[in-house]
């Protein structure tokens, strides 16, 4: 079995953060995420906007941490926003009843 893989960038402009996530957040990649964000939360900035369009799967316990983060991020008085969030994982928020847990932002593509 392969190793599941996360490669997060980041983009800092203006008053937001911006990682973009591209591979699988699960067990194996979970703590990378968070690492990730902690480290950016440090400067609490007003906005961390994780793109999600390059995520390919997402667990059980990404899922975890994808709300664990959003609190944390409210505790710093930082606002933790989610966008280009596929299908397969609004699907999975739906039926966890996560959705409502985090702040999603989609837009359309001009």
């Amino acid at each position: 079995m392969d190793r599941a893989e996360l490669s997060i960038t980041v983009h800092r402009s203006g008053d937001e953060v911006v990682l973009r996530l591209a591979g699988e957040i699960d067990m194996l990649t979970a703590a990378q995420l968070s690492t990730v964000v902690n480290e950016v939360l440090a400067d609490a900035p007003p906005r961390i906007v994780l793109d999600l369009g390059g995520v390919t799967f997402c667990d059980s316990q990404g899922l975890g941490t994808l709300v664990v983060l959003s609190r944390k991020a409210s505790h710093a008085q930082c606002l933790l926003v989610l966008s280009n969030v596929g299908d397969f994982l609004l699907r999975v928020l739906d039926i966890t009843g996560l959705r409502s847990a985090l702040m999603i932002r989609n837009e359309t593509a001009p």
